[in-house]
Order: structure tokens, then C-alpha cells, then sequence
């Protein structure tokens, strides 16, 4: 038997698990007030952009009735295409048509703020119906930006009674702007679009994820599982290490002096874009992609070697699976980065005025934060509101970007 005694607690014993305790309690707690506090920063955020976002989803638009019967516009039967639709229409007069019915409609003064390409709307929607010239029609067309102020009664106090005129007899109203999503920019605040910046994001990031993914994955696994352990390769890791945190602006200017002297004639193109924004992306894909290979446990390789799989069977059928993950992982942080980047894009020239969305990749283009940029800039009132609801839409591709990252990674995601 032993004579060994259960050790007493003593009152200074006691009084130290009390305060490690207590120390514990207060450490949960400004865990939980961080995440509290940042929720509560992003909420404000969510909620300050959309209050201010959502009124660049709407423009003013005046109601004006159009009997085209009278006016003795027609367009040949079968399929025509727009451009040729539109120039016939003009040449029969419709820009007249439209300024007549607006003061038949509004009244001279009224006529006067219907914006100067509301007749190119109309024809739109000839072309889409033709029917439409066989009876009285009525159509919701932008007004100036000047009467547009002065409905939201943010200025031009000569022209609100006019305004409050108009809306009393429901002639003038803030409609939602489909066209907001489907054209590109323009100098006019009620004709802007954002289709033009979204569709240059697209086709950068999607050059710029071709080039990065596939690259910074291969040098990984090279480094991880290849390369010899020696002076060469470390001074390759430092130099990795250290292209992660260069700033954004040096991979501007290296884009501008290599790709724009190989492709001078595609300044502004999203091919030079993703190009550039694949060289800042790649240092990250690579540093994650290291990371997750180094933590696949050594038996896997070791079982996988076991049953007579080759070294590179072990790595495409078993190392870079469990790994992909984490790639992933990086490669969310790697795109999102590059997607809310401007200053690689202005020295290679996609600060650019673009009135036509680009269809491919060597086309002039700009992209989402850009635009946001380029319109923030603007003294024209208007583009405020337009400024706003850009940034709400890249949020909402920030989001369904990562979110498709995200699902690819759970998707592949193994457990051991």
C-alpha cells in the first residue's frame, strides 16, 4: 500500500484556476464581441450600399402615347436586323414621330425633357413587335438628367414644379432600368449599363483563371513533390514567397512592358487583362497549393506505393484529389483579389470609355471596378446612384464566383 496523499487544493491553488477561468471567460468573449462587432460592420455595409444602390436600378421616365397609324411608319414583313431596322425607322421620321407625340402628350415644356435617344427605345421595340405600328401605343422613355434631379428633388428646384406636375398626372415616374444590365457605358447617366464592365470581368477573370489554375497547381506539385531540396529551389520559394506580397501596381507595369511590347495592338483587351492578373494571381495558388500537398498524410503516398502505384499515379491519383481542396481554398482568395483590382488594369489601358460590350477576348473592354472607378469620378449627380448599383453587382459576382469555388471545393473534399 502506498502512503502517497491526494495533493490538498489550497486556497492559492484555488485562487489561480479562478483566475485562469476568468481569463478563459474573458477571452470568449472578445472572440464573440470580434465576430459580433465585424457582423454588424458588414451588415451596415450590406445595408449602406443597397439603401444607396437601389435608386441606380431606377430612372425617371416620361409616359408618351404614340398613335402610329397617323404618323405612316412601316417596316417590310419578315426578319430585319436591328441596325437596318433602325436606320429605315429614322428615315421614315421617327425621331420626329416621337418628339411630336411627346408634346401631343406632355405638353411643349415637357416634350422639351424627353432624353434626345429615347427614339432609338421605340425602335427597339418595333423591331421586337412590329405590330405595334397597327394601333396607339405608349411608351416609357428616359427624361433629361436635368428633370431626373429635379423629380428626386436633389437639385434643379426651376424644374420641380414641372416635375410634380408630370407625376400627379402619372406621366412621370422611376421605373425599373432592365437596360441598366444589358448596355455599357455611356455619357448619360439615364443611358449607362453595366452589361459592358460585366462582361469584360468575365472574360478577364476567365483568361486569368485559364492561365493561373492550371500553372501555379503544376509548379506546386513540382516544388512539393519533384524538386530537389538544394540552394536553386529555395531561392524559387523566397522568390514566391516574396511575388505574394508584392503590390498590385508592379504587375501592371511588368504587363505593360512585356505583353504590350509582344501585343501592342491589344491595349485594353481582356486577353492582357487576364495576362497581367494572372501573374499577381499565381504566387497565391502556388503558396496554397504547397501548403495542401504538404498536408496529405505520408500514407497515403505510402499505401498508394504499397500496392504498386507509380510516383505519378500517386500524386494525379491520390496527393492531388485530397489536396484539391486546399487548392481551391486558394485559389477563392486568388480571384477575388483580382477581380476588385484597378491599378494592374490602368497601366495597360482598360481605363477606357467603352460604349460597346466586347465580344472576345482581344476586343477593348473594361471591367467592374474600373467602371465603379471611372463613374465615382464623374461630377455629373447622376452617376451616383449608377455608382452604387455597381458595386451592388459586383458584390453579387464576387458572391456567385465564390460560391461556385466554394461548392466545387465541398464537392471535392475528402475525409481520411
Amino acid at each position: 500500500m502506498s502512503n502517497a496523499q491526494a495533493p490538498t487544493r489550497t486556497a492559492a491553488f484555488e485562487a489561480r484556476l479562478k483566475k485562469r477561468y476568468a481569463a478563459e471567460r474573458r477571452f470568449k468573449a472578445i472572440g464573440l464581441s470580434a465576430i459580433i462587432f465585424s457582423i454588424i460592420v458588414l451588415l451596415f455595409l450590406l445595408a449602406t450600399m443597397t439603401v444607396n444602390g437601389i435608386g441606380g436600378f431606377q430612372r425617371a421616365e416620361l409616359r408618351v402615347d404614340i398613335d402610329f397609324p397617323d404618323m405612316g411608319l412601316s417596316l417590310p414583313p419578315g426578319e430585319m436586323e436591328f441596325n437596318d431596322a433602325v436606320q429605315r425607322l429614322s428615315g421614315q421620321g421617327l425621331r420626329e414621330v416621337v418628339q411630336f407625340s411627346a408634346e401631343q402628350t406632355l405638353g411643349a415644356e415637357g416634350a422639351e425633357h424627353v432624353n434626345g435617344e429615347a427614339w432609338r427605345l421605340v425602335a427597339e421595340e418595333i423591331h421586337a413587335d412590329p405590330s405595334i405600328l397597327q394601333g396607339e401605343a405608349s411608351f416609357w422613355l428616359p427624361t433629361s438628367e436635368d428633370l431626373a434631379s429635379a423629380y428626386a428633388e436633389d437639385g434643379q428646384l426651376a424644374l420641380q414644379p414641372l416635375a410634380q406636375d408630370l407625376a400627379e398626372r402619372d406621366l412621370l415616374a422611376d421605373n425599373f432600368d432592365v437596360g441598366f444590365l444589358t448596355r455599357a457605358d455611356a455619357t448619360d447617366p439615364q443611358l449607362v449599363g453595366i452589361w459592358g464592365a460585366l462582361k469584360g470581368s468575365i472574360l478577364t477573370m476567365f483568361v486569368t483563371l485559364l492561365l493561373a489554375f492550371p500553372i501555379g497547381v503544376c509548379a506546386a506539385l513540382y516544388l512539393e513533390e519533384y524538386a530537389p531540396k538544394n540552394r536553386w529551389t529555395d531561392i524559387i520559394e523566397v522568390s514566391i514567397n516574396n511575388l505574394a506580397a508584392v503590390p498590385s501596381i508592379i504587375f501592371g507595369l511588368l504587363g505593360m512592358a512585356v505583353f504590350l511590347t509582344i501585343f501592342p495592338s491589344y491595349r485594353s483587351a481582356p486577353l492582357i487583362g487576364g495576362m497581367t492578373l494572372a501573374l499577381m494571381t499565381m504566387p497565391v495558388i502556388v503558396i496554397s497549393g504547397r501548403n495542401a500537398i504538404k498536408a496529405v498524410p505520408p500514407s497515403i503516398r505510402d499505401g498508394a506505393l504499397a500496392v504498386g502505384a507509380s510516383p505519378v499515379q500517386v500524386v494525379f491519383h491520390h496527393v492531388l484529389p485530397l489536396a484539391l481542396p486546399g487548392i481551391l481554398t486558394g485559389t477563392i482568395i486568388g480571384m477575388a483579389r483580382a477581380l476588385g483590382e484597378t491599378a494592374p488594369l490602368l497601366l495597360i489601358g482598360m481605363r477606357a470609355f467603352v460604349a460597346t460590350p466586347p465580344s472576345g477576348l482581344t476586343d477593348n473592354a473594361t471591367v467592374l471596378p474600373m467602371q465603379i472607378f471611372l463613374w465615382s469620378d464623374e461630377i455629373d449627380r447622376g452617376f451616383v446612384e449608377r455608382t452604387s448599383a455597381a458595386i451592388i453587382v459586383l458584390l453579387i459576382f464576387l458572391l456567385l464566383m465564390n460560391g461556385l469555388a466554394i461548392y466545387l471545393r465541398n464537392r471535392f473534399e475528402k475525409k481520411w
